[in-house]
């Protein structure tokens, strides 16, 4: 495999360093790294005080969960692509196709720096 520009490496590397740090900072407003498994984010919810005689503040505690589970779910894979993409900069293999190897487009990279696939594969993407 071909290596990819090392100017281009760098130039989306600060892009990518810049984008993580942001995502990181939206993650904790929903919620926190798992301490059992540090990749993996779990949604934070209010206090519930199962002891509680109102049952309006345990459901918006259990409200405020299910909104935070689904804002972090599209943040945390965003967050996770980065941080592949910044691993593969740093082992030369950054800018190629996961599903064909091809160069990915540089207008591709530039609107998205932590994409995985050329245009043709957008929609093929394997987790």
């Amino acid at each position: 495999m071909k290596k990819q520009n090392t100017t281009d490496g760098e130039v989306f590397k600060k892009k990518l360093e810049q984008e993580l740090t942001v995502l990181e900072t939206e993650l904790k407003t929903v919620g926190h790294k798992n301490p059992n498994n540090p990749k993996d984010w779990e949604a934070s919810s209010g206090e519930v005080d199962i002891n509680a005689s109102d049952l309006a503040d345990i459901a918006d505690n259990i409200e405020s969960y299910e909104s935070n589970t689904a804002i972090l779910k599209p943040l945390e894979k965003q967050y996770n692509d980065v941080k592949s993409a910044l691993a593969k900069i740093k082992n030369d293999t950054y800018g190629f196709c996961e599903i064909c190897e091809k160069v990915i487009e540089r207008e591709r990279l530039s609107a998205i720096p932590s994409a995985r696939t050329c245009v043709a594969h957008k929609d093929q993407v394997r987790n």
